[in-house]
């Protein structure tokens, strides 16, 4: 199977799967997972009040979300220099 045909194939999984299920309650369980590695992250002993926990695990989501962008960024950067090269 060549690479556009495992692609068409998978997108057409992925319809399937949306057109008899709810997407949210699919990927629930793996967002409530991600959104607790931020707290255990903040707070690995539970020790924090859940409001401040809850705060500073939103700190630490948005660093990790800011600390993407800015790979991305200098990713692209690398690419374009070396695209002119």
């Amino acid at each position: 199977m060549t690479p556009s045909e495992r692609a068409l194939r998978a997108r057409l999984a992925a319809h399937v799967l949306h057109s008899t299920h709810d997407s949210r309650a699919l990927t629930a369980p793996a967002r409530r997972a991600f959104a607790d590695r931020f707290e255990r992250e903040v707070d690995p002993e539970g020790r924090l009040a859940p409001p401040e926990r809850a705060r500073r695990a939103e700190a630490a989501r948005k660093a990790y979300f800011t600390r993407l962008a800015l790979k991305s960024v200098q990713a692209r950067r690398r690419r374009a220099q070396a695209a002119r090269r």
